[in-house]
């Protein structure tokens, strides 16, 4: 049997996961359904959990990708509500 890295292959629920993705419950949900985040997983009906080697992964990438030079802004003609259909005179 080999031996597993457990601290690699650990998972952490959603308290844990706030504390490292300071992103409200609902865009991660938006993220994870478009496939832009790691999905979560059930361990029973009622227990939610997510990767961290998955999660650390996603971080990472995200790091990686950020151009310091380019800020990028959200297109706020995609919200929901309130969306911005033209400038003001």
């Amino acid at each position: 049997m080999d031996h597993v890295n457990i601290e690699t292959h650990r998972i952490i629920r959603r308290s844990e996961l706030k504390r490292l993705v300071p992103l409200s419950a609902t865009t991660i949900y938006e993220l994870e359904r478009k496939g832009e985040f790691p999905r979560r997983f059930y361990l029973t009906p009622r227990c939610v959990v997510w990767s961290l080697e998955e999660v650390l992964g996603w971080i990472e990438t995200r790091k990686n990708e950020t151009d310091r030079s380019k800020v990028c802004h959200p297109d706020v003609t995609e919200r929901r509500y309130r969306p911005v259909t033209s400038s003001r005179p």
